[in-house]
């Protein structure tokens, strides 16, 4: 019995610790409409010891180490700007879900400005490629928000809402991976080993 209620309290626990990581991911990103634009904005405020070199020097490796291409940067402006195409995945693994694969491709553009040990991300142009019967269906970010709004059709509202949310996962762990990466604390900063 007491195994029992040891093994039941363990998994409530763990699923709670997996309910706060991803609500709190899905925080950090909110989507914006202005007009007939979508796009996602924060401002981040870094450690006192890290300059506004550093913080574009660290982008700029985290950018290439994900195959981002890069379009603009200005070391002394305190900007870059690149480009990048994802493919992704619509469905989240895991063990209740068939594990089936749903993909789709998305387009972005993402633009970090540095200023007062703080960096700001806009992620914009955001297009997604949805394949279908005669090819890919393309789609802004701001077409797709109209559908997942969609008062007539709760069908077609029900998948938009699941491909936003798939793609807030996603950049909600690319810029969580960005900050960590700017953030780094190297253990060795000397040569003495």
């Amino acid at each position: 019995m007491k195994k029992h209620l040891l093994l039941t309290l363990a998994l409530a626990f763990c699923a709670f610790t997996a309910w706060c990581q991803t609500n709190t991911t899905s925080d950090s990103v909110k989507l914006k409409i202005e007009g007939t634009t979508g796009y996602y904005m924060q401002s981040v405020k870094v450690d006192s010891g890290i300059t506004e070199h550093k913080i574009y020097m660290r982008t700029l490796e985290f950018m290439a180490g994900k195959n981002f291409q890069q379009n603009y940067g200005y070391d002394e402006e305190g900007k870059l700007i690149c480009t990048t195409v994802q493919d992704l995945n619509n469905n989240t693994f895991s063990p209740t879900n068939d594990e089936t694969v749903d993909p789709y491709t998305v387009q972005f553009t993402i633009t970090v400005d540095m200023k007062n040990r703080r960096y700001r991300y806009i992620i914009n142009n955001i297009v997604f490629y949805i394949p279908d019967e005669g090819g890919n269906r393309r789609l802004t970010m701001y077409e797709m928000y109209q559908k997942a709004t969609n008062q007539d059709s709760r069908r077609v509202a029900k998948q938009a809402q699941k491909l936003i949310a798939s793609f807030e996962r996603y950049i909600g762990s690319l810029t969580g991976e960005l900050y960590q990466a700017i953030e780094q604390k190297r253990a060795i900063d000397t040569n003495k080993f």
